[in-house]
């Protein structure tokens, strides 16, 4: 995530032509400049003083391939009860009845019925079966109605959505497809050897890692990084020398290492974006596309995300595509439009928040630029990130079908940045991310130091005994949050995963009994231990520690 001001050069596209200003998040950040507000905020949507029924759906799994044809295939419906009048919600008559009811539901294919199910109000993530046996695989999405009867007293109001059914014909042999479990913003891939196996859910974790000068002289690197548990590589472009960049490719594929393939500095010229696709659409080890790197800092062209995200899909469509955002409020909903996995780097360690540094000018909501927007300087710009994101997504409809990584802070002593984070400090980063929803972990960037780079392997291998429940359909969560302890808990089953992690530069303790619903009992297991033990009824959290327990 370097700062770097982009001078585009635009090709067999139009794009909207952005601000030639020096700026960062829209604000001016020089001394000599003044200060303008720089707009984008996310509106904030309106209340309303009687329930609203927010009825949405769309497909379990994208895309479905001929291979899920003999399979049950299922649409998720959510019927969330609201006051906040959000894309999609409608006034529902609730009577004296109150929740829980149910809504009749029924879902059809380019104006076919193809599945009906009753669904409970309030309910989210409810799966009806529908069967693909009665359609043609085809490489551009179907038009999916969803509609939803509800019979109050003596009224009956009805309410419909739209979303997309991706039906794809299977792919050229030896080409990976990664598919997307919208119960839970999971990914989906076979192995990245490109061995036969069947898919498994993927939590990616693994670093932005210099490609000159690094991958590119030392194809031995790639050997430590799948030694360290390390499941995906992001290798960071320019991508000069092209023999170096398939040796690298091929490594990594023979070491069963995904791949995030970045175009941050092609994504807004067509042709660039056709020919990179069309180079590495067909390596087997290819989990998802990269295209914009903090298009909102830089202020580029808005509709250039969506842009390349059409072009991407047009030439490939087996694999999803991401991007990274910088700020904290600027034109979110624009740049996440084109994308199904946004990322956050919220790089709060070793810099002052409210002064630059840099420029000699405060840092504020509508000027300056202090390497962390809009932060306050604490772990918890992370999480209040993470869960921005979230909400605003949920707001624009758009929960369901994109999912939210992290970026954690991984270097210092540069720019704004006037240290490292410690091992610790870097494992509470991504243990609040993950707390709060993230589905995958990039930091930024390797080479790092030693310090982080073992704590980051302890993390990465504790990700596998993790996953089973992050990554579950089935599972049940709930966030505890006392005295800047942040504990995400999952359930499956009769197991519990809880994952604690202490914002503290002083050891304190948690207490079990804040969790609802778990019993502790003898069988506790620990996962990862980064500074925390259970002890009795409580686990206890040294300075900035973090720790991972799955209870019988």
């Amino acid at each position: 995530m370097s700062r770097v001001l982009r001078i585009v050069g635009v090709a067999a596209t139009c794009l909207v032509v952005g601000t030639s200003a020096q700026q960062w998040c829209g604000k001016n950040y020089m001394a000599s400049e003044p200060i303008v507000a720089p707009g984008g905020d996310f509106p904030i949507p309106s209340t309303s003083s009687s329930p609203l029924l927010a009825f949405r759906c769309a497909p379990a799994i994208k895309p479905y391939l001929p291979e899920d044809a003999s399979s049950p295939a299922s649409f998720i419906v959510d019927a969330t009860i609201t006051n906040s009048q959000v894309a999609g919600a409608a006034a529902i008559d609730l009577g004296s009845y109150g929740v829980p009811e149910s809504v009749d539901v029924t879902i059809s294919i380019d104006g076919r019925p193809v599945a009906a199910g009753s669904v409970p109000l309030n309910s989210t993530k409810f799966e009806i079966p529908f069967a693909l046996g009665g359609l043609r695989p085809q490489a551009t999405p179907f038009n999916v109605s969803c509609s939803a009867t509800h019979y109050g007293q003596g009224k009956t109001q009805t309410f419909s959505a739209q979303t997309q059914l991706s039906f794809l014909p299977s792919p050229p042999e030896g080409r990976s497809v990664t598919k997307m479990d919208l119960r839970t913003g999971a990914l989906l891939a076979k192995p990245a050897t490109g061995a036969v196996g069947p898919y498994e859910t993927v939590f990616p974790i693994g670093f932005y890692t210099n490609f000159g000068g690094y991958l590119a002289s030392n194809l031995s690197l790639l050997d430590e990084i799948k030694a360290d548990g390390f499941t995906i590589v992001h290798p960071i472009p320019t991508f000069d020398n092209l023999t170096a960049l398939d040796l690298v490719i091929d490594r990594m594929q023979e070491l069963g290492l995904y791949l995030m393939y970045d175009m941050r500095w092609t994504y807004l010229n067509t042709s660039a974006v056709t020919e990179e696709v069309n180079r590495i659409k067909n390596r087997p080890n290819l989990l998802l596309w990269y295209t914009a790197d903090e298009p909102d800092g830089n202020v580029d062209p808005r509709n250039g995300t969506s842009l390349a995200y059409e072009t991407i899909y047009a030439l490939d469509g087996y694999h999803p595509v991401s991007l990274v955002l910088n700020c904290e409020n600027y034109y979110f909903g624009d740049y996440t439009h084109g994308t199904d996995i946004v990322l956050q780097d919220t790089y709060m360690i070793g810099n002052n928040v409210t002064f630059s540094s840099q420029w000699g000018t405060p840092c504020t909501l509508d000027y300056g630029d202090c390497g962390c927007d809009n932060c306050k300087g604490e772990f918890e710009d992370i999480s209040t990130r993470m869960d921005e994101f979230a909400q605003r997504l949920f707001d624009l409809g758009w929960d369901r079908t994109k999912a939210v990584w992290g970026v954690p802070q991984a270097f210092g002593f540069d720019t704004y940045w006037k240290r490292e984070p410690t091992g610790p400090e870097f494992v509470v980063q991504s243990a609040l991310a993950i707390n709060h929803g993230g589905l995958g972990i990039i930091p930024w960037n390797d080479p790092t130091t030693d310090d982080i780079k073992a704590s980051a392997t302890a993390l990465a291998k504790a990700i596998p005994a993790m996953k089973a429940f992050i990554l579950n359909p089935a599972a049940t969560f709930q966030r505890v949050i006392s005295g800047r302890v942040d504990v995400g808990v999952w359930v499956v089953g009769r197991q519990t995963l809880v994952l604690a992690t202490n914002l503290n530069y002083f050891a304190t303790s948690f207490a079990l009994a804040s969790v609802q619903g778990l019993w502790v009992g003898e069988s506790v297991s620990q996962v990862f231990d980064g500074g925390a033990q259970v002890a009795g009824k409580e686990i206890q959290l040294q300075s900035v520690g973090t720790g991972a327990f799955i209870f019988e």
